[in-house]
């Protein structure tokens, strides 16, 4: 209670701070930014008084504020790629405040150069330091692996983004590994939100609004999480007419509904919409068909995927949305393992837009689990659940150009967990763990300076630890073609992973938290506690060299001062004589403890260059990336430690009304390491004790390990492509077909070694796919 009231207490003062503000201020225009054809958000677009320099962007929820406006008549602008100039009359008076809904109209033209202007002003307006908003647009540029656009294949070729493969493949995120990689779907928390193939993620494209993916020095609004964090926002669905798209191809199905419930007029601007969409996989069915030449068994991946969503907005703008879904996958490696995985949930947020105070209110609350399961031959079965709540409560106030936000989070969940380590001893938890958080942001503009301070206090309750976590962000416009920029912060988290690390490749991520069985001392110091906690600094420049062209370097480290991973050399049980001192018996910690402390850092930099006009897109990448490891016993880099990454894509509009589109993307990346198998032995387990006749037993096969990770895998690489064709069918109709070829020079990457026989399982060769969409 002690700690909860001194978050009470902070947040109280930022509260006084932020609404003293307020009394200083003159006249504020606030309100939302629609489109007039769907009733949909129109986000991060510029909106302006003309002829002067007060004015703001759109909000992922199409909200803006202008505040500390003098009296006065004003023309009140919005400008935005595809859509007519907005001109309305404004006149100030005093201390008022006006709320508009302002609707934008389809331009029959499409002006590059209002692109290029909205792109710039936000990239001077913004730290944006390891940061990358995508929309829907932007994931379409790649090539359309099974014929849709997807999340998954346009995260691969970010900036400090690691994939390990098609097959099993998982992000890894400037030297972080999953588990510390948060995903947020309308404030939920996703626990796996990739499908075991690894070209597909659960989330339809089409009912995405926005992804902002933070690749490090993410500021206080985010935590529990030490690496990154993507943030993800779905569309409210169509409020004028009922609209959809259908679509099938080679690989599976979808379909996508949305509509009103209650019709959006100009006499009734209130409104409730609905979306759905649910895509299926059937390439284990497919594949006997179209890639028998692959497996004779055919492909194993098999998911389904299903997401819903009702919202109701209020005449003034403000709404609350209930959602729900469920993601399954399930996969049968002939050779290798057989495992599942189901995830479902369902929660509400929403937006309060109070009467006459400029601030914005936004909650959200949300339930999910997770749970998976993975059977080797006849090794013994790993399983892993997760399940839990979590609210959060959100306060923005605008002050002129600069806004403070602040809020509260808190979170539950329960963690059940059952795995085998590599030499066969078995380690089992069950958990149940409450984390709060307070956090405040202030963004301020000075000049060509943004300064952007933050603070987060998060407690773990379970573990009665507080993690106090500074945050920083900052940018200098030097001109209106350079700026540079930095985000600095200290970050936490309690929910760790267990795999197997002697795995050549990794297919299962337990979750765990708060585990007890842990190490008392770790390099010769005692362990404070038992949190995961780590260190990012990133430094960075922006140049605008020709006005289509931008570039972004950025030099990062992370310092992962303390980890926790399974014990792969836990021998004995942590009871009885071994773990008596005064025990001739006695065993140290790494020998007996389920789990150990580790440390490390990741550092390296990353340089995209990118070209974007109205016909042709461009995007090169390229990572230079170390990651390093300290256990207690030895240094070593994990597996998913690559060294050179390298992405080109492309994408090519053309035709009469550019209703043709050719995209390419192809990746170059330096080996994955491993460890070798030196040799074999026979494994006595002597079952029946010391009076085993060891000459006479019949023991296990024995694998003797070469160093850890010293090996390196050969170089990945792989070309892609599609081409897409668009006919246009009445007023409202698209008709789409889709070709796209996977690994189109069909490359040998190796997926997986037998350890035991030395055969070589390779990820996916070349895979042409043919696919239609209609939308209406």
């Amino acid at each position: 209670m002690q700690h909860f009231s001194r978050i009470t207490i902070l947040t109280a003062i930022l509260l006084a701070i932020s609404t003293s503000g307020i009394f200083a201020q003159n006249g504020t225009v606030r309100g939302f930014v629609y489109e007039q054809e769907t009733g949909e958000p129109v986000i991060f677009t510029n909106v302006y008084f003309y002829k002067t320099t007060y004015g703001s962007s759109t909000d992922v929820n199409g909200y803006f504020t202008i505040t500390k406006i003098p009296d006065g008549q004003y023309t009140l602008m919005v400008t935005y790629l595809g859509y007519d100039t907005l001109r309305e009359q404004v006149t100030i008076k005093g201390n008022t405040v006006l709320t508009k809904k302002l609707f934008l109209t389809k331009s029959a033209f499409n002006l590059d150069a209002v692109q290029i202007t909205a792109e710039r002003e936000e990239a001077r307006s913004d730290t944006r330091t390891s940061v990358i908003k995508l929309t829907p647009k932007q994931i379409s540029r790649i090539p359309t692996i099974g014929g849709q656009p997807d999340l998954a294949q346009y995260l691969q070729v970010l900036p400090g983004v690691i994939f390990t493969g098609d097959q099993g493949g998982q992000l890894y995120i400037r030297g972080g590994s999953p588990i510390q990689n948060k995903v947020l779907l309308d404030g939920m928390i996703i626990y796996n939100p990739f499908h075991s193939i690894g070209l597909f993620s659960v989330f339809d494209t089409d009912i995405l609004r926005n992804a902002d993916i933070y690749t490090g020095g993410f500021n206080s609004q985010h935590g529990g999480r030490i690496s990154s964090v993507m943030d993800l926002t779905t569309r409210d669905g169509n409020k004028k007419h009922l609209a959809g798209k259908a679509g099938a191809s080679t690989f599976g199905a979808k379909l996508m509904l949305e509509g009103p419930l209650k019709k959006q007029t100009d006499d009734s601007p209130s409104s409730i919409s609905f979306l759905l969409s649910a895509k299926n996989s059937y390439l284990k069915q497919t594949s006997d068909l179209f890639y028998n030449y692959i497996d004779s068994a055919g492909l194993p991946f098999n998911y389904t995927d299903v997401y819903g969503k009702v919202s109701v907005n209020a005449a003034n703008g403000s709404k609350v949305n209930f959602y729900g879904f469920n993601f399954n996958d399930k996969v049968d490696y002939t050779d290798l393992a057989t495992y599942q995985w189901n995830a479902t949930g369902g929660g509400t947020n929403w937006v309060v837009i109070p009467g006459n105070n400029p601030v914005l209110m936004e909650g959200n609350f949300a339930y999910s689990s997770y749970n998976i399961t993975m059977e080797e031959g006849s090794l013994p079965a790993r399983s892993s659940e997760i399940n839990g709540f979590n609210l959060g409560l959100g306060f923005t106030y605008f002050l002129g150009k600069d806004e403070i936000k602040y809020g509260l989070e808190m979170l539950g969940f329960k963690t059940a967990f059952d795995f085998y380590n590599s030499v066969g001893r078995q380690i089992s938890q069950t958990e149940n763990t409450t984390e709060i958080a307070a956090f405040v942001k202030y963004k301020m503009t000075r000049g060509k300076l943004l300064f952007e301070p933050g603070f987060r206090i998060q407690y773990y309750a379970s573990l009665g630890n507080f993690s106090p976590e500074p945050r920083l962000a900052m940018k200098y416009n030097f001109s209106d073609n350079f700026r540079m920029k930095m985000a600095a912060g200290l970050y936490s988290q309690n929910l760790i992973s267990a795999n197997s690390d002697r795995d050549v490749v990794n297919l299962f991520y337990g979750f765990l938290s708060g585990p007890d069985n842990l190490q008392e001392t770790f390099d010769g110091k005692k362990v404070t506690h038992k949190l995961q906690k780590a260190g990012h600094i990133i430094l960075g420049a922006e140049i605008d060299p020709l006005p289509n062209v931008s570039v972004n370097v950025e030099v990062y480290y992370k310092d992962f001062s303390q980890l926790t991973n399974i014990n792969r050399n836990k021998v004995f049980e942590d009871n009885g004589d071994y773990n008596d001192p005064t025990s001739n018996s006695y065993k140290p910690e790494y020998l007996r403890k389920d789990f150990i402390i580790e440390n490390g850092d990741a550092n390296g930099f990353d340089v995209s260059v990118k070209y974007d006009s109205r016909k042709i897109y461009f995007w090169a990448v390229y990572s230079l990336a170390y990651v390093n490891r300290f256990d207690g016993l030895i240094n070593y880099v994990p597996h998913y430690d690559r060294r050179h990454n390298v992405n080109l894509v492309s994408s090519y509009r053309f035709g009469k009304e550019l209703n043709w589109e050719f995209n390419a993307r192809w990746n170059l990346g330096s080996g994955f390491p491993f460890t070798q198998t030196q040799g074999f032995y026979e494994q006595l387990t002597f079952q029946q004790g010391a009076g085993t006749n060891y000459l006479t037993s019949n023991g296990q096969l024995g694998i003797i390990y070469a160093d850890y990770n010293k090996a390196r895998l050969p170089y990945y690489h792989r070309l892609d492509f599609s081409l897409m064709r668009r006919f246009r069918i009445g007023e409202k109709g698209i008709l789409e077909f889709n070709l796209s070829v996977t690994n189109i020079y069909n490359r040998e990457n190796i997926f997986y070694v037998n350890r035991i026989t030395g055969d070589k399982v390779y990820q996916l060769p070349v895979m042409p796919s043919f696919g239609m969409t209609m939308s209406f």
